[in-house]
């Protein structure tokens, strides 16, 4: 006997396998293909689900990256939050928000950085989510030709920031209170979200 596959939501006791499917093909695919060459359609395609499906859990492709890394913070949320009033004062609001949402989860953010730059791999999920949802956002709020290298640069910056307080723990970083890192972070940040 054929079971029909249907559209839209599954039985109630069906969820948490669906779930468990569609993260478990799109981590192997985003491993695999990475961000760009990995598609919806071909995620619900070995999960055995409808690419709405995907939809509803997830929201989009950024989203299901977001869900295969199993974050303690949303980024996407987050950087949504900092670039919705538009780049004046974009980088005190955005080291103020990436530091008070990693400051709980060092550890955390310590292990994925050691994991992805260990692993040589071009596709790890860290540094997906590096170009895919902190770069590309940023591009979007940025004006100017140079806005994709600016991004990056901003970009940069963070992820050396971070390595110095949660990664190498440097005391005068580590140790420093999240409001003198902004007051002496961010003016260099703000020239380039300016430029």
């Amino acid at each position: 006997m054929t079971v029909k596959r249907t559209r839209g939501r599954p039985p109630a006791g069906d969820v948490a396998d669906r779930r468990t499917a569609i993260l478990d093909a799109a981590r192997g695919q985003f491993a695999a293909q990475g961000f760009g060459g990995t598609s919806m359609r071909s995620i619900a395609r070995e999960a055995g689900v409808d690419v709405s499906l995907i939809s509803h859990y997830f929201g989009d492709k950024s989203g299901l990256l977001v869900a295969t890394m199993q974050l303690p913070v949303n980024p996407i949320e987050k950087i949504a939050s900092v670039v919705e009033d538009g780049p004046d004062g974009m980088a005190e609001r955005l080291l103020r928000t990436f530091l008070s949402s990693w400051d709980p989860h060092r550890d955390i953010f310590s292990s994925m950085y050691r994991t992805t730059m260990g692993s040589g791999d071009s596709q790890a999920p860290m540094l997906q989510l590096a170009r895919n949802i902190l770069i590309t956002t940023l591009v979007k709020v940025l004006e100017g030709d140079d806005r994709d290298v600016r991004a990056a640069l901003i970009s940069g910056q963070l992820i050396g920031l971070a390595t110095m307080r949660y990664v190498i723990s440097i005391p005068a970083v580590a140790d420093a209170p999240v409001e003198d890192l902004v007051r002496l972070y961010s003016p260099g940040m703000q020239v380039l979200i300016d430029a």
